[in-house]
């Protein structure tokens, strides 16, 4: 791989892969605080008759059954920042046409984007992300999927693979999608579904131990479903990009991405060179800025980890201490818990770019006989997905009655 063209490579990575003031106060009163989940803007993205949402997702190469036609939205809704500070962030809010008053809710957690416009509430066509999510609606369901902190049109960066803001950002959007179904004369079963696929399978193990632990009043968590996720960053998925057992091009771009993102939380280096080798270093926090696409990050990248990280770095990744400690922490830990609901893992042995001993760490951290996990096979990370939603919609239909 070290003589494979810059160019190929970025290819390969794409096959394969904030603050808002609160109201002015008054007669020297202070201003309520606005509601976290509370709505700023609706714009319709999808109005799909039946026969129009049976032909938009067979167009994403979906063959699931569609009941409904469904009416999708771009929500912005208030949130928090990392550090607890009020934002803003958006996502997908997907009803289906039905006459159904009660509707159970699906929270769908994408996978690892880059680009602001690519986020399932922006990009509608060359992304799978809101077909995906389109997919539960067309079965009956509210389906919600977060663009997570400074994707779609959440301002600032993105906390890539950061738990507590993907929870955060999910929880206020099932609060927005709240508000949204009752301005229709809709109610929701507080009970989630929840599924998600790569960076998302983490954000759907952490949303789930979230619901359950009673971290969103007012919703609880009826089931769970993720998809080849990296649950063990320290003891599974770093080591594996670093040793070679993920492709060097993968590792590159996971370790760079996760690196300026934890950076700008926990502060793990003063300046780029600390961690970066030159001459990526004058250049890494304008590559991931939200403006560019996995074909331009993986061409500006090193092809291999070592030519990405100093020594000291490069060792610090290896073995976590103090600032680091804490970043990975907050990436690790999402299936250190006990589960009261249902849960049912999907991984494949032939994925190279999330690692299937992610999934056995994960099944093992839960303790729990009402955890299971399906191996999916010899195949690709990308195809995962593809293959175990429509088997996870099933699952939910036959097996997990409404409460």
């Amino acid at each position: 791989m070290p003589n494979t063209p810059r160019s190929v490579i970025a290819v390969f990575i794409a096959a394969l892969l904030v603050s808002v003031p609160t109201a002015c106060s008054s007669a020297n009163k202070p201003a309520p605080a606005v509601p976290r989940g509370a709505v700023v803007s609706t714009t319709p993205v999808e109005q799909l008759s039946t026969e129009q949402t049976t032909a938009y997702l067979a167009d994403a190469n979906i063959g699931t059954p569609v009941r409904n036609g469904v009416d999708a939205y771009r929500v912005v809704y208030r949130t928090i920042t990392p550090e607890g500070g009020a934002t803003t962030a958006s996502g997908l809010i997907a009803l289906p046409r039905t006459d159904s008053r009660r509707l159970r809710v699906v929270s769908y957690e994408h996978g690892t984007l880059v680009l602001k416009s690519d986020a399932p509430s922006v990009n509608g066509t060359t992304r799978p992300e809101r077909a995906r999510t389109i997919m539960f609606a067309a079965a009956g369901y509210a389906a919600v999927a977060p663009d997570y902190l400074g994707l779609g049109e959440g301002p600032g960066f993105h906390p890539y693979a950061h738990a507590p803001s993907e929870v955060s950002a999910s929880v206020d959007l099932l609060r927005a999608a709240r508000t949204m179904a009752a301005e229709r004369q809709r109610d929701l079963d507080p009970d989630i579904l929840v599924t998600g696929f790569s960076q998302g399978g983490q954000a759907a193990t952490a949303l789930g131990k979230a619901l359950q632990g009673g971290a969103a009043p007012g919703f609880g968590l009826s089931a769970l479903a993720p998809i080849s996720g990296p649950y063990d960053v320290a003891q599974v998925e770093t080591p594996g990009a670093i040793e070679g057992r993920v492709p060097p091009a993968i590792a590159v771009f996971f370790l760079a991405y996760w690196i300026t993102s934890m950076n700008r939380i926990y502060h793990l280096y003063d300046r780029p060179a600390d961690a970066f080798s030159e001459p990526i270093a004058d250049r890494i926090d304008q590559i991931f800025d939200g403006q560019q696409n996995e074909i331009t990050i993986g061409t500006a990248l090193p092809v291999r980890p070592e030519l990405l990280l100093t020594p000291k770095f490069l060792a610090q990744a290896q073995h976590p201490t103090g600032t680091s400690q804490s970043a990975v922490a907050a990436s690790d830990g999402t299936c250190d818990w006990t589960p009261r609901v249902a849960v049912h893992l999907y991984a494949a042995t032939g994925d190279r770019n999330v690692l299937y001993a992610n999934a056995e760490h994960c099944l093992q951290a839960m303790h729990t006989d009402r955890a299971t996990l399906t191996d999916l096979g010899d195949i690709d990370h990308s195809a995962t997905a593809r293959i175990a939603l429509p088997q996870i919609l099933d699952w939910f239909q036959r097996e997990i009655p409404a409460t």
